[in-house]
């Protein structure tokens, strides 16, 4: 989440005090289905795109019960994955869902070593050898999801991720998350081109509902009292819900003209042009290796690594804009360290059960908590169960699945355009009057979609001599995220400029303060964890404090168990005790900080 998007959230987020339901408490029941339900369609209407990105790109057919598969398996991933997050990760109330970031590096892999749909198709292949074509595909893309999560395990684990976020500054985050958006107007165009018009009404119609009719409010029934009879409540339905409704009005005007017959046969926009819900089983699980056994390439994995530090950037600002909505104090280093680190187990589980990409916090659920004013974790918690049912139930996939691809196309121009303003916010911390910073910025955009699209055109440039190097640069020279971010990066480090000039002051300002919270600690075993001195070294620890905490807490001891400094002095006691009571002071906050 950009600051910008963070700032536009504290000023719609009620103040502690007006929260009906904090972090630790726990709603009804009932009120946590509800909540919980509604978190699930949130997450759903951002997450589906992806899996209808990557059916097109691996060639999956229309009528395939695969399409559904991969919905289903995404938001099966997304429940597991969100349930950890807030139970034994960061613990704030933040859902999980897939992220387009790794869409780039997806397609340059794709591009770089199989065959285009339209040659596929033109080969007349039989049913079993058009499974085996796009199960390859799948089986690279989750092989190299997989074991790129490994550099995120290792990041948040080992605490390292607050050493690197010291290089990684606005003009490398500009660059890295613009691009993101930017890479994908293709894809955009291409999808809405099969049906034009029904593709910019349904982006005309979100557009609408979400920024002109988001503060509008409509009487709706949330209770019911024996002898008073329901009881209504000004609920705003398009702040929360524009998209979902957006997506199923166009849904249903395709439906009237597809039984008017006022689409014709053939029509992209058709409803009836599918038998997807009809081929697909009701349940089944989605399992690791279900497309077989994963592959992985050199390329592929640095490829999903750039991406991989993409989200964890996104995610942090996630995690501090959700602790300040819920009322409550700035994650501590520990639970930063460890929300990480089980992000990439999550990136992990996505890889194995292959979802086709990997996972990072979704913004979009901090509105409903700020309208809502719930900011329990049990009501995520409840999320996590629906989405794991959901993803269970394969006609519900299947229904997703079977939405016209003009609609669906509408929301790759929402989504991307998103990604792209939420890198670019990141510019009101840098002096944009610095002729050095607007250098940095043009030259790495420009430079990078260049080489990008250059390389995608002409891949039989690249002939080094030696295979694996020639197929290395191929994938990474088409990912424009692996591209924008050491180019920017490298640029920002090495040309001279102030820090107030470069972002850096008001950029790590914003973070804020990092105090201990009982909220962060772990569910069980706190008791034993705070006995084990030797826990408080590791990173992800409740106890970790920072990397020189345990020689600050043992002066701290020292100098306040042991009298002897202050007997010893007994001819300037103020000096004394202001020495003693100084350095402590500093201990606790410079500790605290680190």
């Amino acid at each position: 989440m950009s600051v910008k998007q963070r700032r536009n959230v504290e000023e719609l987020e009620p103040p502690s005090s007006e929260l009906l339901y904090g972090l630790e408490d726990n709603p009804p029941w009932y009120l946590c289905v509800l909540l919980g339900t509604q978190h699930f369609f949130t997450m759903v209407s951002t997450t589906i795109p992806i899996p209808f990105v990557l059916a097109s790109l691996v060639c999956l057919e229309p009528s395939d019960p695969a399409r559904s598969y991969l919905v289903s398996t995404i938001i099966f991933v997304s429940g597991l994955i969100t349930f950890l997050q807030s139970t034994i990760g960061v613990r704030l109330p933040i859902v999980q869902g897939g992220n387009f970031a790794y869409l780039i590096p997806t397609v340059a892999l794709l591009s770089a070593n199989f065959a285009s749909c339209e040659s596929q198709r033109a080969a007349n292949l039989t049913a079993a050898q058009q499974q085996e074509e796009w199960q390859a595909r799948m089986r690279a893309i989750q092989g190299n999801i997989a074991v790129s999560s490994v550099f995120q395990i290792i990041l948040g684990f080992t605490g390292v991720i607050g050493v690197m976020l010291k290089w990684i500054t606005p003009l490398t985050i500009i660059p890295t998350v613009s691009l993101v958006g930017l890479s994908l107007f293709d894809l955009a165009a291409d999808r809405s081109s099969q049906h034009w018009s029904v593709s910019m009404s349904t982006t005309v119609l979100m557009v609408l509902l979400s920024q002109y009719m988001k503060d509008v409010s409509l009487s709706l029934p949330t209770g019911y009292r024996r002898g008073y009879g329901f009881i209504y409540s000004e609920v705003q339905v398009f702040k929360m819900f524009s998209i979902i409704v957006a997506l199923l009005t166009s849904w249903l005007v395709c439906w009237v003209l597809t039984v008017t017959d006022t689409f014709p046969p053939g029509c992209p926009s058709r409803t009836d042009r599918s038998t997807l819900i009809s081929n697909t089983p009701w349940f089944r699980i989605p399992y690791p290796g279900q497309w077989g056994m994963p592959t992985v390439t050199v390329a592929g994995v640095l490829g999903m690594m750039v991406a991989g530090l993409a989200s964890i950037i996104e995610s942090v600002g996630d995690y501090y804009a959700t602790a300040r909505i819920c009322g409550t104090p700035a994650p501590p280093v520990h639970a930063i360290n460890r929300g990480v680190g089980i992000e990439g187990v999550g990136v992990t589980v996505a890889g194995l059960w292959g979802s086709g990409s990997g996972t990072n916090s979704y913004s979009e659920n901090l509105a409903a908590i700020t309208v809502t004013r719930v900011g329990s974790r049990r009501v995520i918690q409840m999320s996590a169960m629906v989405m794991l049912v959901a993803g269970s139930v394969c006609k519900f996939g299947a229904l997703c699945a079977s939405i016209p691809e003009p609609i669906v196309a509408s929301l790759y121009w929402i989504m991307f355009s998103l990604i792209t303003s939420v890198g670019l916010s990141t510019l009101q911390f840098v002096d944009l009057n610095s002729s050095r910073n607007l250098f940095v910025l043009g030259f790495t955009l420009f430079f990078s979609l260049s080489v990008s699209k250059y390389v995608k055109a002409n891949p039989e440039s690249l002939k080094t001599g030696l295979p694996l190097l020639d197929q290395t640069l191929l994938v990474l020279l088409q990912t424009t995220i692996f591209l924008g971010c050491v180019l920017g990066c490298f640029l920002d480090n090495t040309i001279p400029g102030t820090k107030e000039e470069r972002g850096l002051v008001s950029w790590r300002a914003q973070q804020g303060d990092s105090k201990s919270c009982p909220g962060y600690d772990l569910p069980y075993g706190m008791d034993a964890i705070r006995r084990r001195k030797w826990l408080r070294y590791l990173p992800f620890s409740p106890t970790f404090r920072g990397f020189h905490s345990a020689k600050y807490n043992v002066t701290v001891n020292t100098t306040t168990s042991t009298p002897v400094p202050v007997t010893t002095t007994t001819s300037t006691p103020v000096p004394v005790t202001t020495t003693t009571s100084t350095p402590v002071a500093e201990t606790t906050t410079s500790a605290a900080i680190i």
